[in-house]
């Protein structure tokens, strides 16, 4: 048996949990065994850079911070549930990707 594996990632944790909580239906009306939305810890990247453009002046900083939220669910492969979530509307700074995986 298959199961698919789909990761979701992006800036915005709303729009993570609005598409995780699509593809949960997706499952649920085709009658497809699921699990999650999962979500996987917070990655944080932090820029640091000098105000002034030359170096003189005195030495201010600015802090720049953008955080990658991220989900996992888990689903049994059916067509009609595959079909439908490629079909759903992704929008702009959001991440997908399917994996299809072995179960033993």
């Amino acid at each position: 048996m298959q199961r698919a594996r789909i990761k979701l990632s992006g800036a915005d944790p709303k729009v993570l949990d609005g598409i995780g909580t699509q593809i949960k239906d997706i499952a649920l009306k085709t009658g497809v065994k699921v699990s999650g939305p999962v979500p996987l810890p917070t990655k944080k990247l932090k820029i640091t850079t000098l105000k002034s453009p030359d170096g003189e002046g005195t030495m201010t900083w600015e802090r720049w911070e953008m955080r990658v939220h991220k989900r996992l669910v888990d689903l049994g492969v059916d067509d009609r549930a595959m079909r439908q979530i490629m079909r759903l509307h992704v929008p702009e700074g959001v991440n997908i990707e399917i994996e299809l995986r072995e179960t033993k």
